[in-house]
C-alpha cells in the first residue's frame, strides 16, 4: 500500500471513529499511531469516559474482530490464552484458543487481575504468539491490545510490573468532554431518540 493510500485509510478510520466517540480526535490519532507502529495502548481514565466505546468503534471501522475481557482477581492465564482439552474420541489433547486470538483485544481493568494473569499477555504482546504446553500458537498479524485501568480505584488492584508497562507504546487518557461537546452529544442523542420513537412509553 502506498503512503498516500495509507494516509487516506487512516483519515477514513479517524473520521469514522470520531463520529462515534466525540471530542477525542487527538486521542484517536495517537491510538492509530500505536496500532500502525505495532505497539499497544494503556488507557488510564475514570469510568464512563468511553474507553470501551472507543475500542469497539476502532474495531468496527476497520472491520476487525473485537474481544473484551473483564479482568478480575479470579481470572486465570488459561482464561485469556486458551487451554489444551482432552478429546474423548481419540484421547488426544487439542488446543482451545482463548479470547486473545482476535484482532483488537480490550483488557478491561487489567490491574484487577493477579500479576500471574497479567503476565499471560506478555508473550502475546511482544511476540504475537502464545505458548501452551510447550507448543507455540501464532496470533493474527493484526493484534492490538487496548488495556484500561482506573487511576483512582487502587483497592484490590495489582500495579502493572515494568516488564508489562514496556509492552505499551503509549499511555493515554480520554478525559471528559468539553461543555460544548457534551451539549452537542446530548442534543444529538435526544434528537435520535425522538426520531426512532424511543422513550415515548411504547
Amino acid at each position: 500500500m502506498s503512503q498516500s493510500a495509507t494516509i487516506d485509510t487512516v483519515q477514513q478510520i479517524t473520521t469514522a471513529v470520531a463520529g462515534i466517540v466525540r471530542g477525542q480526535t487527538k486521542t484517536i490519532r495517537y491510538l492509530l499511531a500505536a496500532l500502525i507502529s505495532g505497539g499497544h495502548v494503556l488507557l488510564e481514565d475514570f469510568p464512563g469516559t468511553g474507553k470501551t466505546t472507543l475500542a469497539k468503534a476502532l474495531a468496527t471501522s476497520m472491520g476487525a474482530r473485537f474481544t473484551r475481557v473483564q479482568f478480575t482477581p479470579d481470572l486465570l492465564p488459561s482464561d485469556i490464552i486458551g487451554i489444551s482439552v482432552l478429546c474423548q474420541q481419540d484421547h488426544t489433547f487439542r488446543f482451545r484458543p482463548g479470547p486473545v486470538f482476535t484482532n483488537i483485544l480490550l483488557a478491561d481493568e487489567i490491574n484487577r487481575a493477579s500479576p500471574r494473569t497479567q503476565s499471560a499477555l506478555l508473550e502475546a504482546m511482544a511476540e504475537n504468539q502464545v505458548t501452551v504446553d510447550g507448543v507455540s500458537h501464532p496470533l493474527d498479524a493484526l493484534f492490538f491490545v487496548i488495556a484500561t485501568q482506573n487511576p483512582v480505584e487502587f483497592r484490590g488492584t495489582y500495579p502493572l510490573p515494568e516488564a508489562q508497562m514496556d509492552r505499551f507504546a503509549m499511555q493515554l487518557t480520554l478525559g471528559y468532554l468539553d461543555p460544548e461537546e457534551e451539549v452537542a452529544l446530548l442534543t444529538e442523542r435526544t434528537r435520535d431518540k425522538k426520531l426512532c420513537g424511543c422513550g415515548n412509553g411504547r
